[in-house]
């Protein structure tokens, strides 16, 4: 998706697509690493003193196509000592 065809609605900071995906934060930070969706600048000043995850923004309409097929891997339990 080119950043000319998004609305300023669009882009979103992870906590907020997360809730609006049910996706979670660590798992959008890697698809962007990996290049499957894109990253924005945040404004920093604005929200000075808190995470990561005011520094960055991301596109939500990417988010829902790469979170219909996402499916959360089950966790091994521990082992019982």
């Amino acid at each position: 998706m080119h950043p000319t065809q998004l609305y300023p609605d669009d882009l979103v900071y992870e906590h907020e697509a997360v809730a609006a995906t049910g996706v979670p934060g660590p798992v959008i930070r890697q698809w962007a690493r990996r290049g499957k969706i894109q990253r924005f600048t945040g404004n920093p000043r604005q929200y000075a003193g808190h995470g990561h995850e005011y520094k960055t923004m991301y596109a939500l309409p990417e988010i829902k196509e790469q979170a219909r097929t996402y499916r959360p891997m089950p966790q091994r339990a521990r082992r019982a000592a």
